[in-house]
């Protein structure tokens, strides 16, 4: 398909032009969240955004790299750096709540990690990529936190085996949006977020 030009005798600005893809971008993420990426055609992200559907084409020659680009530019590149703020010495309990406070991926403004990573995966490579990377660069945050935070010294393996299981106790709770939304499944609450730091630090403390 042959993109479309910017109109003879205008020069389209910088900014125009990151203001364009960027309408683009929040009427793709809406939508694939609303309806999801194979239910949302492509006239319909144009004019959600208040562009030409041509406009679509000429910064995303697919609908599927509208879908890439979300993936790249509204999933955190690095989740967590400094952990010296989040970490409560001796503490582990507090300190996974700080560290699920920090992340807030369930309450997250953006819906791509909110609903969308979650649907696609299954589907669409680079939404699996993206899901792998974030789920390793939590995985060594977690047992960063988890190690500085125990009062007394952990095994590697259990360190890992212990921040598994929150990891994969926070993608769970994470993805109750999209539950929540088709079919009012109840949303977690602090008190669940502690109960489930309670049996992980627990866990821990048990197998040394």
């Amino acid at each position: 398909m042959q993109m479309p030009r910017p109109r003879a005798g205008r020069r389209r600005s910088k900014k125009e032009d990151g203001d364009a893809r960027q309408l683009i971008l929040d009427a793709a993420e809406k939508l694939f969240a609303a309806k999801g990426f194979d239910a949302t055609p492509t006239a319909a992200i144009a004019a959600a955004a208040g562009v030409p559907k041509g406009l679509v084409f000429y910064y995303f020659p697919a609908k599927d790299a509208i879908l890439s680009a979300l993936m790249a530019e509204r999933v955190p590149p690095e989740p967590i750096d400094d952990i010296d703020s989040l970490v409560a010495p001796g503490d582990p309990v507090k300190s996974l709540v700080n560290l699920d406070a920090a992340l807030n991926l369930r309450d997250h403004h953006s819906s791509v990690l909110r609903v969308i990573m979650w649907r696609e995966a299954d589907t669409h490579p680079d939404v699996r990529k993206q899901l792998r990377r974030m789920r390793d660069q939590l995985l060594d945050v977690t047992v960063r936190v988890l190690q500085a935070s125990a009062p007394s010294p952990v095994q590697p393996g259990t360190l890992r085996a212990c921040a598994a299981a929150w990891v994969s106790a926070m993608f769970t709770i994470a993805s109750t949006d999209r539950l929540h939304a088709l079919d009012g499944m109840t949303l977690p609450t602090a008190d669940e977020i502690f109960n489930v730091a309670q049996v992980v630090a627990a866990g821990m403390a048990h197998m040394g």
